[in-house]
């Protein structure tokens, strides 16, 4: 029987190829007698599993060597306490809001810090970039906190800002968590970036963080130590118990990555192109539409989150039960917006778009 195809926002679709793997490895891994859920994280069995993730990360990524790569807990979320935790030492912190989830950030580092608002795009209902040039960036940032995919409302900054033409000295802090290893990263324009691992890379309860070598040991005396970069990265994300299975279950996807082809292309640039080509078919549809429409500028549109909405919004409830029926799950919009949102991340194939535009195009057809 074939899968549906599965558009949540997060915890999202994984790679089939991965879960049957998992599946025939889940009692026995590698003739080791253990479950990865039973052995210690402190045994060669589960090094074995870290170190590789790391590796395959790092190449994936293109991770210099300048940076550490940490497993971590606590979801994007926490990281908007962790992150102020460790770099603001309590002074300023400037954010770019240009969504739910830097509004969020914002907010929770204002516990810790004077956290400011340097731009924000809220006048036009998040649908739009506020210009970089009209960012205002204070000399006192430790450093400048960027969303570069709002998940909710469907934005994504297509090129990271560039703070040192911008005359801002401050690292850059992104939070990638929803378009992570869906393109590749400028690292030399950023500081630090996390994510939640629960969009495209595995299964919720693991948190990736990288973070710059000069970044580490400036954590407020009230961090807890189990958040500290500086001793997270001494003792190689297992100062504290790592999330096991989460991690073996990325690092699985981690290879699956690497086998990517597109063309000529592999690995993060192969699911670039992939990436691009899914939006393209599903933003072509909505724009001809008139029965659907998307509101954000079409400059900053999310290749990996599309919320659509009707514009008769009294349909929406058949649009989803029809989608259901159809094999199209988990497509109603975040309750903060509404309306629709699809999901397109690595895993979510071509022909899963193009299920999803044949069931638009019906039920327009049907509800003319």
């Amino acid at each position: 029987m074939a899968r549906p195809y599965n558009f949540s926002a997060g915890p999202a679709a994984m790679p089939a190829e991965v879960l049957q793997q998992a599946s025939e490895e889940m009692l026995d891994w590698r003739g080791s007698g253990m479950s990865v859920m039973e052995m210690s994280h402190r045994g060669h069995e589960f090094g074995t599993i870290l170190k590789a993730a790391e590796a395959d990360l790092r190449e994936l990524l293109a991770i210099p060597e300048h940076f550490h790569v940490l497993f971590m807990q606590g979801g994007g979320l926490a990281e908007n306490a962790i992150v102020p935790l460790n770099l603001s030492r309590g002074e300023a912190v400037d954010f770019v809001v240009t969504g739910s989830w830097s509004q969020k950030s914002l907010k929770e580092a204002r516990r810790y810090c004077t956290a400011r608002a340097a731009a924000s795009n809220e006048s036009d209902r998040h649908t739009s970039l506020p210009a970089p040039s009209g960012w205002q960036l204070g000399q006192d940032a430790r450093y400048v906190h960027v969303c570069t995919n709002e998940t909710i409302n469907g934005i994504e900054m297509h090129e990271l800002p560039d703070l040192k033409a911008l005359g801002c000295d401050a690292p850059l802090v992104i939070d990638f968590s929803s378009h992570v290893a869906s393109r590749p990263v400028n690292w030399a324009r950023v500081g630090l970036a996390f994510g939640g691992a629960q969009k495209n890379l595995g299964p919720a309860g693991l948190t990736l963080v990288v973070v710059r070598d000069d970044l580490l040991g400036h954590a407020m005396q009230t961090c807890p130590s189990a958040f500290d970069y500086k001793t997270v990265a001494a003792n190689h994300s297992m100062y504290n118990t790592p999330p096991t299975f989460a991690i073996y279950m990325a690092g699985l996807t981690f290879q699956w990555l690497k086998r990517q082809t597109e063309g000529s292309l592999q690995g993060v640039a192969a699911l670039e192109a992939r990436n691009i080509a899914k939006a393209n078919l599903l933003y072509g549809y909505i724009d001809q539409s008139t029965l659907f429409y998307n509101a954000v500028s079409k400059d900053c549109r999310s290749r990996m989150n599309v919320p659509f909405f009707l514009r008769d919004e009294s349909r929406n409830d058949a649009f989803l039960a029809g989608a259901k029926a159809a094999g199209l799950l988990q497509l109603k919009g975040h309750k903060s917006v509404g309306g629709m949102r699809a999901s397109i991340y690595n895993a979510m194939p071509m022909d899963g778009v193009q299920a999803l535009v044949d069931y638009m195009r019906h039920f327009e057809q049907t509800q003319a």
